[in-house]
């Protein structure tokens, strides 16, 4: 009870320029993710893992509400962990952004990279099409193309351009087989098979993820949200025990990063 009514008036004064009232305030701490949202954001825990028995949206909309985006505008993305035999790929986003812009395409593709920087991982990004190099036409290509584009702006910005490489627009065959990208793109810049998959809409994304795992056999650890000041970590509803093991020692590994800098 103590919890609550500390929590409640602590909630009131974060949103009530939204126009929440202490009773909406009492409502909304009845969710064990707003309760674990408040606990991460006051520093009395270090992270959140959620979404085993509820939906990504209710993990993510008090994350949003509370913890909120590194920076204004910023959207926040998921990304997935396939472990294959032989490899292990990155795919995003496939858990948010429904139609993300090429702005938004920009912004998965660094913070992808900034997350496999975080896990040793030197970042080779394919920002994926159904064309390859303007093999075809269309507004969907064109959002692609700006997003390559914006994508390497960013990383200048940053100081990421000796760090990653990003290249697109590519088909997925482009992407992962050498051989077949340097028949349709001989002058891309991409060595080897790229380990970053950013996918130009969350349907493309999450079938790919979903069939990559049923039927390559892979193991997929996700989505680890990405954009918000501190690690809130989502679970699908059809998650294992050893899903919800790997989603936590992730949002350690997030956790150790941000609070002791290391």
């Amino acid at each position: 009870d103590s919890l609550q009514e500390r929590y409640k008036k602590a909630l009131y004064e974060l949103r009530k320029d939204k126009g929440l009232t202490l009773k909406k305030a009492e409502e909304l701490l009845k969710d064990n993710n707003y309760i674990a949202t408040m606990a991460v954001k006051l520093g009395e825990a270090d992270g959140m893992v959620s979404g085993a028995v509820g939906s990504t949206a209710s993990t993510v909309r008090p994350a949003l509400q509370i913890i909120k985006t590194k920076e204004k505008f910023h959207k926040v993305s998921g990304v997935f962990f396939l472990v294959l035999k032989n490899q292990l790929l990155l795919f995003a986003d496939c858990a948010i952004n429904i139609d993300p812009n090429s702005h938004d395409l920009a912004d998965i593709a660094i913070d992808t990279a900034r997350t496999a920087l975080r896990f040793g991982i030197k970042p080779k990004i394919a920002m994926l099409s159904f064309s390859t190099y303007g093999s075809a036409k269309h507004p969907k290509v064109t959002k692609i193309k700006e997003a390559v584009e914006l994508a390497k702006f960013k990383a200048m910005q940053l100081g990421l351009e000796n760090k990653i490489t990003i290249d697109g627009e590519l088909q997925v065959d482009s992407a992962l087989i050498p051989s077949i990208r340097k028949r349709k793109a001989p002058t891309s810049k991409l060595k080897g098979s790229a380990n970053i998959l950013i996918f130009p809409d969350l349907q493309s994304g999450n079938i790919a993820y979903k069939l990559t795992e049923r039927l390559a056999k892979a193991k997929a650890i996700g989505p680890i949200l990405q954009g918000l000041q501190k690690p809130i970590n989502d679970l699908s509803r059809g998650c294992t025990y050893k899903d919800i093991v790997n989603i936590t020692a992730f949002t350690a590994c997030e956790a150790e990063e941000i609070n002791y800098k290391l």
